[in-house]
C-alpha cells in the first residue's frame, strides 16, 4: 500500500474528498475481494471476522456518503466469490444470501422497528402487536443448501455465491446430522438452510491428529469444516468430525408453518438438530440480553463464533420485506 493510500485508510469517512474516497473504495473493494477469495474458496482467513466486517462497514458507509461513486461490480453488491472449479455447479432454487450486521444496541431496535412499519403498511398489522424474534448463537461454518423432493434428499450445495454453488452432495450424504429420508410429512419440495460445523474440542483432536500424520492442520473451527466438506474425495469428509445445524428455508411448496419458531419445531420433527440455544425472543430487550449471555459464554458454547443471529418470527417476512444486496432485509 502506498504511503498516500495509508494516509486516506485513516481518514475518517465524513472528512473524505471525493477524490480520496474513489481512492479508498477502490482499495477497500481489493481488499475485501482478496480476503474473500481467502475465506470462501481457499478456506484459509487471515483476518478475524470484525476486521472483515470492519472493511466492508467503511466501504458501505463510504457510498451512503457519495452514492455517486457505487460501482456495478461493488462488494456491497456482492454476497461471495464464484464457486470454485472443483465441484459441480448448482443453482439455488431461492437466493441464499448472507447475513447484514447491527453493530449497536440502536442498530437491532431500529431494525425491529423497520419491520414493524414495515408489516403495518403491507398487512395492516396492529401498532401494539407483537414481533417475535426467533435468535440463536451465530455458528462459525459453512452454509448450506439441501434439497429434498417427496421427503429424499436429493442434492446439496453450498452458499457459493449466492445464486450458484457447489455440489457436494455425496459428502454431505456422509454427515450424520443430515437425515436421508425426512420422517414424517414435509413439503413436496423442501430446501433446508442450515450451517456445517465443527465443535472446538473435535477441532483441535483433528488437528493433533492431522499434525501426528504430517498432513495440514487447520487455523480455526471454521477452516476445519469447510476444508473437511469440501474434499473431492468423499471418505476423507466421512472421517471428519461433522455437525449439522438447520435453522432456515429456501424453497418450500406447499409450506405449512407461519413461523420461524414453528419450522424450527418441523425441523427436529423431520430428523434435524436445531441449536439447543435457540430462544424466542419477544421484546428488544430480550434480543440484546440474549447477545450479552451468549457473549460471556462464547468459550463454552462451542460453535459459536461470538454472534447472535435474530430472524423476524413471522414465516413470511422474508417474501414480505425482500432483499437488500447481499442480505435479507433488515
Amino acid at each position: 500500500m502506498s504511503r498516500a493510500a495509508k494516509v486516506v485508510e485513516r481518514i475518517a469517512v465524513d472528512q473524505l474528498t471525493k477524490r480520496q474516497a474513489n481512492q479508498e473504495l477502490a482499495r477497500l473493494a481489493q481488499e475485501i475481494a482478496r480476503h474473500d477469495k481467502l475465506y470462501h474458496q481457499q478456506d484459509a482467513p487471515e483476518i478475524s471476522d470484525a476486521q472483515y466486517d470492519a472493511l466492508r462497514q467503511r466501504l458501505t458507509a463510504i457510498e451512503a456518503r457519495f452514492p455517486e461513486l457505487v460501482t456495478l461490480d461493488s462488494p456491497s453488491l456482492k454476497v461471495a466469490p464464484a464457486p470454485s472449479a472443483g465441484f459441480a455447479k448448482v443453482r439455488h432454487a431461492r437466493p441464499m444470501l448472507s447475513l447484514d450486521n447491527a453493530f449497536s444496541d440502536e442498530e437491532v431496535t431500529e431494525f425491529v422497528e423497520r419491520v414493524r412499519r414495515f408489516l403495518e403498511r403491507e398487512i395492516a398489522l396492529d401498532a401494539d402487536a407483537e414481533i417475535a424474534l426467533t435468535c440463536e448463537p451465530k455458528i462459525d461454518g459453512l452454509s448450506l443448501s439441501i434439497r429434498y423432493e417427496h421427503g429424499e434428499l436429493m442434492r446439496a450445495a453450498t452458499r457459493g455465491d449466492g445464486s450458484e454453488g457447489e455440489d457436494v452432495t455425496a459428502n454431505v450424504r456422509t454427515l450424520a446430522d443430515v437425515p436421508k429420508r425426512l420422517k414424517g410429512k414435509a413439503p413436496d419440495a423442501l430446501d433446508v438452510r442450515g450451517e456445517v460445523y465443527m465443535r472446538r474440542a473435535d477441532f483441535l483432536g483433528l488437528n493433533e491428529r492431522q499434525a501426528a500424520a504430517g498432513e495440514k492442520t487447520f487455523a480455526n473451527p471454521r477452516n476445519g469444516a469447510a476444508g473437511s466438506l469440501r474434499q473431492l474425495d468423499p471418505t476423507i469428509t466421512a472421517g471428519r468430525p461433522l455437525r449439522f445445524f438447520a435453522y432456515a428455508w429456501g424453497e418450500a411448496e406447499p409450506r405449512a408453518w407461519d413461523t420461524q419458531h414453528d419450522f424450527l419445531k418441523r425441523l427436529t420433527q423431520w430428523g434435524f438438530q436445531v441449536n439447543p440455544e435457540t430462544k424466542l425472543c419477544r421484546t428488544v430487550d430480550d434480543v440484546l440480553a440474549f447477545y450479552r449471555d451468549i457473549g460471556t459464554r462464547r468459550a463454552s458454547v462451542g460453535s459459536a463464533s461470538g454472534g447472535s443471529v435474530s430472524c423476524a418470527g413471522r414465516g413470511d417476512c422474508p417474501r414480505l420485506l425482500g432483499f437488500v444486496n447481499r442480505a435479507p432485509a433488515r
